[in-house]
């Protein structure tokens, strides 16, 4: 242990001891890191199992075997006991041959197929911490690019828990000038403090997940809160003075930040921050469709009640404002850290279901293990090798999360106007 802070446990602690802590635990997740990751210290993908695949493309195993040894199928590497695996671009190549080759093809083009199918923007919201909004977001975006949806993952919050998901490492990566963040797309341009707004493309990095890129976010985000209310100010003191203030209020830069990519990409998930500030509303403006996270307890319950009452009200103040859209294609709540033996959140989910009716989705995502064990070494359960798992209860978790994921994919396919299947 530093000298420094062991001699903190005996005396007062100041300013410089925190910095000091922030310091030694910056240095030490950065070596475990490295660790976690070598010898490329990069995040890599696993490989999957027909099984894996005949879930995710909704070809059969046999099916796919078949196609295999008839090559119809591309080929693919088989591990020490002869089984095949399939590493993502694999999973990619066999649904681009099965869209050209099967009757049934426009089942295995499940993203966007013309301009009159609209960019999905999805923001995971509520006000409280702990409600799983970046786990959702993570799996979800995870799950859809594994389905063959061109997928753009937001950080939104300035803790960066998302970005830290896919291998980064907020405090140290976006130290120099170079390290662009989401904040460098939405920013306000100030020459005096060398700020300048940066196109969305620019930020966004690829990422070890084939069809997933992602935008982070870093401590820098909390400036926008500052930044905005400022320019707020200065709007109206334009409109006292019969100036026009500028049409590139918070509300909509990141909707005009996102229409520069909007070609690029069939969904947009945004993991937003656990507070109704300025960088959520402008991602409320931004989405298409909201999926509000809620852990079945009363005083959780309550605390949503609240985000929903204060949300409408501020935004039905911006949308006045800005004229900006007035809906969203829908709105669902998420039922998180489910424990369907629990005989209170049982209760209350019927409660909520009860008053919230059909947005509340079916599919509840359960507590586990599997997940909060794959999360110590920055993994998903999609992730994670599943020899390092209980193979039950990862299972368990897979099934849960799937059934989440492919529920609300049933609701987007609805908004361009197709059937449950995609047809």
């Amino acid at each position: 242990m530093n000298e420094q802070l062991r001699q903190a446990e005996t005396a007062g602690v100041g300013v410089d001891t925190v910095s000091r802590f922030a310091d030694a635990l910056a240095r030490s997740l950065d070596e475990e890191m490295r660790k976690a990751y070598r010898p490329t210290e990069r995040k890599t993908l696993r490989r999957f199992s027909v099984g894996e695949v005949a879930e995710i493309t909704g070809i059969s195993a046999n099916n796919l075997r078949q196609r295999h040894n008839d090559k119809t199928l591309p080929h693919v590497e088989t591990d020490s006991r002869g089984h095949r695996t399939y590493a993502a671009t694999d999973i990619q190549a066999i649904r681009e041959v099965m869209a050209r080759t099967s009757k049934t093809g426009d089942l295995f083009r499940p993203g966007r197929r013309g301009p009159e199918d609209h960019l999905q923007v999805l923001s995971v919201v509520n006000f409280k911490g702990g409600s799983s909004k970046t786990t959702t977001s993570i799996h979800l975006a995870q799950r859809w690019a594994l389905r063959g949806y061109r997928v753009l993952a937001i950080d939104l919050d300035p803790q960066g828990s998302l970005s830290t998901f896919f291998g980064l490492r907020p405090e140290l990566d976006f130290e120099e000038p170079d390290a662009l963040t989401i904040y460098d797309a939405i920013c306000y341009d100030d020459p005096v403090a060398g700020v300048r707004q940066r196109p969305l493309r620019d930020v966004i990095r690829k990422t070890y997940f084939p069809n997933l890129d992602m935008v982070p976010a870093s401590l820098l985000l909390s400036e926008y809160e500052t930044e905005t209310a400022h320019a707020l100010s200065a709007n109206a003191v334009a409109r006292e003075h019969n100036v026009q203030p500028p049409h590139d209020i918070f509300a909509v830069r990141l909707a005009k930040a996102l229409g520069a990519v909007e070609a690029d990409y069939d969904l947009v998930v945004i993991d937003c921050p656990p507070q109704l500030g300025f960088t959520t509303l402008s991602a409320l403006a931004a989405s298409t469709g909201l999926i509000v996270t809620v852990v079945p307890g009363m005083l959780d319950v309550a605390s949503m009640s609240q985000f929903l009452k204060l949300a409408s009200e501020t935004m039905r103040a911006v949308q006045g404002a800005t004229h900006t859209q007035d809906e969203w294609d829908f709105l669902k709540f998420l039922v998180t850290r489910y424990e369907p033996a629990d005989g209170p959140q049982i209760q209350m989910s019927s409660y909520l279901r009860h008053i919230l009716g059909g947005h509340v989705l079916k599919e509840a995502m359960l507590k586990s293990t599997a997940i909060s064990d794959a999360g110590m070494t920055h993994q998903t359960i999609y992730e994670v090798d599943p020899k390092q798992l209980v193979r039950s209860t990862l299972e368990r978790a897979v099934t849960s999360m799937n059934a989440v994921s492919n529920e609300i994919e049933k609701v987007i396919q609805a908004a361009w106007g197709r059937s449950a299947n995609g047809a």
